[in-house]
């Protein structure tokens, strides 16, 4: 028996959940911006500044050897959680996006050149676009959009036919934020590999929904954000193979990532902590390990089970939405739902469902050339997670129904 059977035990688990939006119960359908923490995140986060609050690394002191021991444990819970190779290969950063910037500044950068070329798709997130763009402007190389179909899937042809000896990295989002597409990527990293590209891998809305093995992929890279997988804020981590840590130059400097400093030079410490200076977000990432800990409980085979019949259910009740159309109808997709309603602005529908309770996210969901692509400014998101029931899907397609008459 899967503790999933009993949802609303589940649900117990997450205080917002409980939550009355304007007089009505929350439905929380924006999980693919950031989703609810169980109490037993909340609990960790509260025991470390309550029992063991220090600094961590070189303390001698008990709170010190407390604070360092719940904080590495946190880094071989995330490597045994995402299938890394080892320790070594995990490096905490702020998320996601400082993840990418590493990569950018610290493995490219230093060897690009003019008429090199970056390749990613055309539904990435901001955040793997812009530090490849910026490292273009500086060098003269370039970014590459590669293709994606009008039903919001990947061009996996023509994504490899773009792949050639200029091409210095490819980029790929393994779950598309916007259009919930999950994106073939063991067929991109290995067309990447045979031809000696090293490859990066968006993994932020795939690792809180179904179980990923970084090393079975063989990416060279592969980044994740941790307040999407139910852990705080500000936390996050590189997944990099040790050969590329280990050539690496640190990404910024201070203390932690050294051995030795004198004003003739300074040594650097080995991976992860090269790239991890200052004091970090200790209590975030004993929230990450505690998160991985709740989620491997519950277990990630029965996470995807029941977020696959929310899914159906979902695409089922919005193809009864009089005028509402869907933004990426992808074979292979997460339940995520980008869709825009005839005569009804995204901003509003997404204000008038708050009315209602119902909590959506509206806009470009910093995917830009996604919205261009579709020719939309904007879409109404909603993104499910295995706590969410069939009773809110109903409940959220009734709002849609009353926000609509009242804007008709």
């Amino acid at each position: 028996m899967s503790r999933l059977d009993d949802i609303a035990a589940i649900r117990a688990e997450f205080p917002q959940l409980s939550r009355l939006i304007h007089g009505k119960p929350l439905v929380y359908f924006d999980n693919a911006n950031t989703a609810q923490k169980p109490r037993a995140v909340i609990d960790a986060v509260s025991g470390y500044f309550t029992e063991h609050n220090a600094n961590v690394a070189r303390a001698v002191h008990t709170l010190g050897e407390e604070a360092t021991s719940l904080y590495e444990a946190a880094r071989d819970k995330l490597a045994r959680f995402v299938g890394a190779r080892s320790r070594e290969e995990v490096v905490f950063t702020r998320g996601t996006t400082e993840s990418v910037n590493l990569v950018a500044y610290s493995f490219l950068r230093p060897t690009l050149k003019p008429g090199d070329e970056i390749l990613v798709s055309r539904m990435e997130h901001h955040a793997n676009i812009v530090p490849w763009q910026l490292i273009a402007a500086e060098t003269g190389a370039r970014v590459v959009p590669a293709p994606i179909t009008d039903t919001g899937e990947l061009d996996v042809e023509g994504t490899v036919a773009l792949m050639n000896e200029r091409t210095q990295l490819v980029g790929l989002v393994h779950v598309s934020n916007a259009l919930g597409t999950i994106n073939p990527v063991a067929t991109i990293i290995a067309a990447a590999k045979a031809r000696g590209i090293p490859s990066l891998i968006d993994g932020s809305q795939a690792v809180p929904h179904f179980k990923v093995d970084v090393a079975a992929l063989d990416c060279d890279f592969y980044v994740l954000t941790g307040h999407k997988l139910f852990a705080p804020t500000g936390t996050g981590a590189l997944i990099a193979k040790r050969e590329h840590l280990d050539a690496m130059p640190p990404f910024m400097g201070g203390g932690e990532m050294i051995r030795r400093v004198s004003f003739e030079g300074t040594t650097f410490n080995d991976p992860p902590h090269k790239f991890e200076p200052g004091t970090p977000n200790i209590a975030g990432f004993i929230g990450l390990g505690a998160a991985v800990d709740w989620l491997e409980a519950v277990g990630m085979d029965a996470i995807a089970a029941r977020e696959a019949r929310l899914r159906d259910t979902m695409r089922a009740a919005l193809g009864e939405v009089d005028g509402l159309r869907l933004i990426g109808t992808a074979r292979e997709r997460a339940a995520v739902f980008s869709f825009v309603v005839e005569g009804a602005h995204a901003h509003d529908l997404a204000t008038l469902l708050d009315h209602e309770g119902v909590a959506v996210r509206s806009g470009h969901h910093c995917t830009h050339p996604t919205m261009q692509f579709f020719g939309v400014p904007a879409t109404v998101r909603a993104s499910l997670s295995f706590y969410n029931t069939e009773d809110e899907i109903a409940a959220f397609v009734a709002a849609l129904a009353k926000v609509r008459r009242m804007l008709a």
